[in-house]
This record gives C-alpha cells, structure tokens and sequence, in this order.
C-alpha cells in the first residue's frame, strides 16, 4: 500500500498536560488517525493512511480550540471564525481551548496585543467569553492565531 501521510502542525497552543489530552480527545473519532502532540515543540502530528483523514484530523484540531501551520499545504488548517473585518464593541468568542489558568493568560496576552481591546471574560474551562473595547474583530482572531489558539464568533 501507499506509504502513511504524516503532517506537523506547528506553533500550537500546549501549554500542558491537558492541552496535550485535548489533542488526544479532539481526533479520538478520526478513524485511522494518529496524533503526537509535543508539548516542548508546540507540535501535533497527525498521521494517517491518506490527506483526506490527515484533513479531518486537522479540522478536528480547530473545532476543538487549537491552531497551527501546517508543513504541507495539501492539509490546510481551515479557521472560519466568522469574523466579519469590522469595528465592535463586544464579541462573544466560542470553543477556544481553555483547560487552564496557563490558557487564559494565552488569550489575555494575545488580546492585549489588539488596538481597543479594553477587558475579556476567559476564565478556565468556560465555552465561550466576551471580549469588550473598540477593536476589529478579524484582529482578535488573528492574535488568538498567533498564540496557538482558535475560536468562532458566537
């Protein structure tokens, strides 16, 4: 048979033991997938028989709070945020990854780094936060990004 399709993702948000459980619990329904989370490398990789479940693997990953590059463009790492480019007030963000203290301090410097971002509620094992100032939304995201981290407007 074909030889295993084995993507990294890089620059993934674990911070702990628990992010790397999280990886484990995101892809345990990807049948004929195997997933290596490296907590000192901020690696996941995802093994499999072919790109189609490496893919679903992936999207796995996302809808569960994480994010990354992926080393081969043939897996793409698909984050609809639902964010519309525009200024708001508030924002209700949904299914970033949130197992720890370690997590939220991830969102809050993330956000800190956002043009009018002036306060947020993540807090440890919540499904959903508020994120309040005068910023865009596309920015907030880009930053969680940056940091590993995903979600979606709520």
């Amino acid at each position: 048979g074909a030889a295993d399709v084995k993507v990294t993702i890089t620059d993934v948000h674990l911070c702990c033991d628990s992010c790397v459980k999280g990886v484990d619990k995101a892809v345990a329904d990807v049948t004929g997938l195997t997933a290596k989370a490296d907590k000192d490398a901020d690696t996941v990789t995802l093994t499999g028989p072919d790109t189609a479940t490496v893919q679903k693997g992936a999207d796995a990953l996302v809808a569960a709070g994480y994010f990354g590059k992926s080393s081969d463009p043939s897996v793409k790492i698909n984050a609809d945020t639902g964010a519309k480019n525009q200024k708001m007030q508030s924002l209700k963000i949904e299914g970033v990854h949130l197992c720890c203290g370690k997590c939220v301090k991830a969102v809050n410097a993330a956000l800190a780094t956002v043009p009018g971002v002036t306060g947020n509620t993540a807090a440890k094992g919540v499904k959903s936060f508020e994120v309040t100032g005068d910023f865009n939304d596309k920015d907030v995201f880009d930053a969680l990004k940056k940091e590993g981290l995903v979600g979606r407007e709520k």
